[in-house]
């Protein structure tokens, strides 16, 4: 338990203070007054100002935010807009988009460094041929009698040179399956049921993984490791987003506070590896989530601010708070509706 809080609030906060860094950076760059710079919400546990700016650790560890002055932000704030020159307002659209658009830049090149320190400290992992590195326990793989270092040539009397012809192979074959292997020099033939790869699944596994032989990691292999990982995971979530939109996906297996804080837990004790990559993931889906042009979040101020060039004059403040109040309530429901669901997931046996 105590594991899990401490993974929690470490992951929490690390990825909050990234991201509002990013703003409260972007804001100093473009000199713009930086009102308040809050690590959660709610009254402050500590708090120390400078002349221009409150940095302040709130009650409330589940966000954060850094009030821009001249910015109808999540503090709702009206009163702020005076038209000096060090307010959001007063500045061009770029320097706008630049602000309002650096906190998700600074998740995405976190997530980035996390992945490309672990690539250089682990090297790179490469799958030669079709040898079993592990047979996982309970598979069917394990009670037929197929052995870690035993090479698999074919699968119902297909050939199978790679580790990707093996799983397409095992995949479509069906409930049973006939391989051959080859161990020390000896061949083998093994007849044995296959498993469903989960519930609703028409593919087929045996519970096998591939040996993998490590390499020292290039240069270029960090880069593009730490590269694709940014990138496979925005699109998995576009893809569950799309899901959504299609019906084939639901809200319910969003992970809220609850769901993060079991996962944060579960990947610490795997390891620091897994729990640095754990918050890279966490990182990504932060950002992602939060350029989405939806009121409240980052991107709703950047829709704010590409009408507003367009149009030549500010949006009514008036419509601001009414967009804001009503992104803020639609959040509240939707942190609420997905915590409800960690505690089934949770209680359930």
């Amino acid at each position: 338990m105590l594991l899990t809080l401490a993974a929690f609030i470490v992951t929490v906060g690390v990825i909050i203070t990234i991201h509002e860094t990013g703003h409260f950076l972007a804001a100093r760059a473009t000199r713009t007054r930086v009102k308040r710079f809050s690590i959660g919400f709610g009254p402050a546990v500590v708090s120390k100002s400078t002349a221009e700016t409150e940095f302040r650790l709130a009650w409330i560890p589940l966000g954060g935010y850094v009030q821009i002055a001249g910015m109808i932000d999540e503090s709702l704030d009206d009163e702020s807009i005076t038209g000096a020159p060090d307010e959001f307002m007063s500045k061009n659209v770029f320097q706008k988009m630049f602000m309002l658009a650096a906190g998700v830049l600074m998740n995405y090149v976190t997530a980035f460094l996390i992945i490309a320190g672990l690539t250089a400290s682990w090297g790179i992992g490469e799958v030669r041929n079709t040898t079993v590195g592990e047979v996982i326990s309970g598979m069917p793989a394990l009670s037929a009698g197929v052995r870690a270092g035993d090479r698999i040539t074919s699968v119902n009397g297909t050939n199978t040179e790679t580790w990707e012809q093996l799983v397409t192979a095992i995949g479509s074959a069906g409930d049973t399956v006939a391989i051959t292997l080859d161990r020390s020099g000896e061949v083998l033939t093994l007849r044995f049921a296959t498993q469903s790869a989960g519930e609703g699944s028409r593919r087929r596994v045996i519970g096998v993984s591939p040996q993998v032989d490590v390499r020292p990691a290039t240069a270029m292999d960090v880069i593009s490791q730490g590269a694709s990982f940014c990138y496979e995971t925005t699109v998995g979530i576009v893809g569950f987003l799309r899901g959504l939109a299609t019906g084939e996906s639901s809200l319910s297996q969003l992970a809220g506070p609850l769901g993060v804080a079991k996962l944060s837990g579960e990947s610490a004790r795997q390891g620091s590896g897994a729990f640095l990559f754990f918050i890279a993931y966490v990182s990504v889906s932060i950002g992602f989530l939060n350029i989405l042009p939806f009121p409240a979040l980052d991107g709703g101020h950047i829709v704010y601010a590409l009408i507003e060039a367009v149009i030549r004059r500010p949006i009514a403040t008036k419509v601001k708070l009414w967009m804001q109040q009503i992104g803020l309530a639609l959040l509240i429901a939707l942190v609420v509706f997905v915590s409800y669901h960690d505690i089934v997931r949770i209680v359930s046996p």
